[in-house]
């Protein structure tokens, strides 16, 4: 989402860091830059001038100017205020009583759905408690259909409403049901408009009036920029919101919405909605989002993604397997899966330190999603033994994996190739100390 921002941004503290020693001139050009490149990424003005001002008092202070480093102070300046604007610190859900409630609310077409089934997957795999799903918009044709859908698909817990009832009785009876179904966390899906009218917020009103929630959670369209704001100061007025759920941060918005919404409205960003998986629900870290809006990377982050996917069993054996160059092609395609599920080498490097920028240089160079798949057609188009030892690959077998997997002899030999060499560095960066593999202290090689 931040991808031309975060550019334009590391160009100008570049800028600021290859000079010596900085000036006033310099700051004052810089900050104009910076200005210029929030306003472009549609960050709401009021903030941007805020921001702005910050940044120019603490970057005009005597220690900064006269200092032997200024210009990597320059850009510890920077990084503070944007943590600042984004929220200072991770805001959590309030869960703490016995019968938890979660209500929902937005416009019409920003993810609520998808969100509510999120979010109750987050709670039952992290914060292990019983999420119960309640459809409530009555009015959306298949809204109810599509969260029972989702429900049923992941095994969630679901109150069987119909598009017959009234939402104020969908709650009323739902109460009740997560009483009996010993339901932790009920998480409310409720209608909403194209736009907001005083018919939609009476109703949200005596929904959050009969349920009582612990969190009101605005979900918000990132592509809306500027107006994702408006939006947000509306249902805040009216229903006093804890939280907001960005969706569609994936795509191509230009991040406006993120560094605006919790200045201007003093609501915390609880999640963000990373993508169309039931997993691709992101518990907002303000300091980890700055860090890689200026590239310099979110090892938490990656730490905890392999975490998800890797048992430290597993990253041990792997780890052996690579320090005595006995990795084999079985062992490829199992890191490459695991690499899938973490959501693909590109956004991985991301949250290394200084490889955002780097990626870009190299992306042309690295196997795009193309190559990876005809990669794994290859591999599963050997046999248990010619993944176990690929040395036993003659011209014979080659051509009978190169038809099997839809690709030419050629690509097969380019990637034996490939792996033989991947293979004898990887047991060298393990030799010397882990390369890579050491983010998680200890916890056993990276898997890739």
């Amino acid at each position: 989402m931040f991808e031309n921002l975060s550019d334009k941004l590391l160009k100008t503290l570049q800028k600021v860091k290859g000079q010596g020693k900085i000036t006033e001139k310099n700051i004052s050009d810089a900050i104009k830059e910076i200005r210029l490149s929030l306003l472009e990424a549609d960050v709401n003005f009021k903030v941007v001038k805020s921001f702005i001002d910050r940044v120019k008092q603490k970057a005009l202070g005597t220690e900064v100017l006269q200092s032997l480093s200024a210009g990597q102070q320059f850009v510890k300046i920077v990084h503070d205020e944007l943590v600042h604007v984004l929220g200072k610190e991770t805001s959590r859900l309030d869960l703490k009583k016995k019968k938890n409630v979660v209500l929902l609310v937005g416009l019409q077409g920003v993810g609520k759905t998808t969100t509510a089934a999120k979010l109750a997957f987050y709670v039952r795999k992290h914060l292990k408690k019983k999420p119960g799903l309640v459809p409530a918009d009555i009015y959306r044709p298949a809204a109810i259909d599509q969260l029972k859908t989702l429900a049923k698909a992941h095994d969630l817990p679901v109150y069987p409403s119909s598009p017959e009832q009234k939402p104020q009785d969908i709650v009323k009876e739902a109460l009740n049901w997560a009483d009996q179904e010993m339901v932790e966390v009920l998480i409310v899906d409720t209608a909403g408009r194209l736009q907001i009218d005083e018919e939609l917020m009476k109703e949200l009103r005596d929904l959050k009036e009969l349920a009582q929630p612990n969190e009101v959670l605005l979900v918000a369209d990132a592509m809306l920029g500027q107006q994702s704001v408006n939006v947000a100061e509306g249902f805040h007025g009216d229903l006093g919101l804890t939280g907001l759920v960005l969706t569609k941060v994936d795509g191509d918005a230009r991040g406006g919405a993120a560094l605006s919404i919790r200045e201007t409205t003093g609501v915390p960003i609880k999640f963000l909605g990373m993508g169309e998986k039931i997993s691709a629900l992101e518990v907002f870290h303000p300091d980890r989002l700055a860090s890689r809006i200026l590239d310099m990377g979110d090892v938490l982050t990656l730490v905890e993604k392999a975490q998800e996917v890797i048992s430290e069993k597993e990253a041990q054996r792997a780890a052996r397997k690579m320090a005595r160059n006995e990795f084999s092609v079985e062992d490829f395609l199992k890191q490459m899966q695991m690499l899938k599920k973490m959501g693909g080498l590109e956004s991985l490097l991301k949250m290394i330190p200084g490889m955002g920028q780097a990626f870009k240089q190299i992306k042309n160079l690295t196997p795009p999603e193309k190559e990876m798949k005809k990669i794994e057609a290859i591999i599963q188009s050997m046999t248990k033994e010619e993944r176990q030892n690929h040395k036993i690959l003659n011209g014979s077998r080659r051509l009978r994996i190169a038809q099997g997997s839809g690709t030419e002899v050629r690509d097969v030999n380019k990637f034996i190739k490939q792996f033989e060499q991947s293979r004898k560095m990887m047991s060298q960066m393990m030799k010397m100390g882990g390369g890579l593999g050491r983010f998680g202290g200890g916890r056993g090689p990276f898997p890739f």
